[in-house]
């Protein structure tokens, strides 16, 4: 198992929760082991076995149980990829159980119910390949015990006692069974939710990496892609699409003066205006600024200019005293058509000269490039 170099190291608040999850499981183990020794406990009581088998085989599973939990706390374990250090657990668990089938083979049913278990635990935090090492191992082990011995590994049920004993033996075993299976359960539960979250966090990335912050118009980057995209399908359709560059007039003014707060609220008011009185088919984006880009896909020029004059003046019309008292806005505009075969940056390129010209024409107007 490879260690993790210092740049993959977890970061440090990753590993109280690891430790917890690693606790949860060495808990899980200990009261399995505590069934066993119980089950162990009734054998006895029946003459089966010695009085001695239960707590010893007692010590030597808590003893596991305990230099794994030393190791977790001791953050032994994150050196590791799998942290869980599930084959050495494994490993030492089948080696617990065959040896004391071996030694007390009288209840070997006992650590062989239990082998059930420790595979379905381990599997729930194992690799492909872990689980096939693991099944491997335990499958050399199991030859090992059944044809290179000839110890009688039995399921006592001679006496009403041994069979009461065996039959709390299955029923717990099964039981230990269906809680790992519930355990999983819930596991496939927690991961499905956790992916519920992840993609609406996704979702939420790819959003605001698409639409701008503070006025929910497309950022430049959208509405460049979005630029781009309309004029190749008004190419392919041999269909018109015209655009226009929008610059909120004299808005560093409304800065200086009224403040950047008032300036922001301008920005999220002009915008909202924008969207309610455009199409659904246009796309609308901040370019940078002030300045704002609409595209209008199969739009022709004549449209395209009275369109844009028509927003200049509902935008002029706002009563923008309701932001602050005094203040005015304003919009000046460039539009341009794309032309047979034209690359959209210099339709932008047209545009912003036909938005220089309105301004230096006195603002508040529109100008066709």
């Amino acid at each position: 198992m490879d260690q993790l170099s210092s740049a993959d190291a977890p970061a440090s608040d990753v590993l109280p929760r690891r430790a917890v999850q690693r606790r949860q499981i060495q808990t899980i183990m200990a009261l399995s082991y505590l069934t066993d020794t119980a089950v162990l406990a009734l054998y006895a009581l029946a003459g089966t076995t010695s009085l001695t088998t239960p707590p010893v085989f007692l010590v030597c599973a808590l003893l596991s149980v305990t230099c794994f939990v030393l190791l977790s706390d001791a953050h032994f374990n994150d050196r590791f990829k799998d942290h869980y250090l599930v084959l050495q657990q494994m490993g030492v668990s089948f080696l617990l159980m065959l040896s004391f089938m071996y030694i007390v083979p009288e209840v070997g049913c006992v650590f062989l119910c239990s082998l059930f278990v420790i595979v379905a635990l381990g599997s729930l935090r194992s690799t492909m390949l872990q689980i096939g090492i693991a099944w491997g191992v335990l499958t050399a082990g199991l030859a090992w015990l059944f044809l290179l011995t000839t110890i009688p590994i039995s399921m006592p049920h001679g006496t009403f006692a041994e069979r009461f004993a065996t039959l709390f033996l299955f029923v717990v075993t099964i039981g230990r069974c269906m809680m790992v299976g519930m355990f999983s359960s819930a596991l496939r539960e927690s991961f499905y939710t956790q992916g519920l979250a992840l993609k609406e966090a996704y979702r939420r990335i790819e959003e605001l990496a698409e639409f701008d912050e503070l006025t929910g118009a497309h950022n430049r980057r959208s509405i460049m892609h979005a630029l781009v995209e309309e004029s190749e399908r008004a190419i392919r359709t041999k269909s018109p699409c015209s655009i226009a560059l929008i610059d909120l007039d004299f808005f560093k003014k409304i800065n200086d003066l009224y403040g950047h707060p008032v300036g922001d609220e301008v920005l999220r008011t002009f915008a909202i205006t924008m969207f309610a009185n455009v199409r659904a088919i246009d796309k609308f984006g901040r370019y940078g600024g002030e300045e704002f880009l609409l595209i209008m896909p199969e739009t022709a020029e004549d449209t395209a200019e009275k369109v844009a004059d028509r927003l200049r003046m509902i935008i002029a019309d706002i009563d923008w005293n309701s932001i602050s008292p005094g203040i005015a806005v304003t919009m000046s505009a460039g539009v341009a058509t794309l032309r047979h075969d034209e690359a959209p940056e210099n339709l932008l390129l047209r545009a912003d000269m036909a938005l220089y010209r309105a301004k230096d024409r006195g603002r508040n107007r529109i100008e066709h490039a």
